[in-house]
């Protein structure tokens, strides 16, 4: 069995940052590799729907950013540790939300924008921003 373990989320004050992690497990059981997919992160936000928010394809070489995170949200992934990464700066009280991981079969050159085509699924990370 795959799993996805978030951490990182928390409350913070309006301006502040955290870095969320996203830890893959089972990868290896299932004769699979982390570069076997891409990776997202989506938020969801009390009565709204979930979006992708940033999402980085298998080899690194392509990233994606929703323009409400542009140049304040970056992704990245480290193989060795299966482990995905989002780090958010500036964050706004419209950045408050579930935070999930997401991981979709690599196709070669996309990532996961959208939920259809995710395979898996973390349990979500609560991120707080007070004003």
């Amino acid at each position: 069995q795959v799993h996805l373990e978030e951490s990182g989320g928390g409350l913070v004050q309006a301006g502040g940052s955290l870095m969320l992690s996203c830890t893959a497990s089972g990868l290896r059981d299932r004769g699979l590799a982390f570069d076997d997919y891409a990776w997202g992160w989506f938020r969801q936000a009390p009565g709204k729907e979930r979006e992708g928010i940033s999402c980085i394809n298998w080899s690194g070489t392509y990233t994606y950013y929703r323009d409400s995170v542009k140049g304040r949200f970056t992704i990245s992934r480290d193989d060795a540790k299966n482990t995905l990464y989002l780090q958010m700066n500036s964050l706004t009280p419209e950045d408050t939300a579930m935070y999930y991981c997401a991981a979709e079969p690599s196709n070669g050159l996309g990532c996961p924008e959208e939920p259809a085509g995710v395979d898996y699924w973390g349990q979500g990370t609560q991120v707080t921003v007070d004003s």
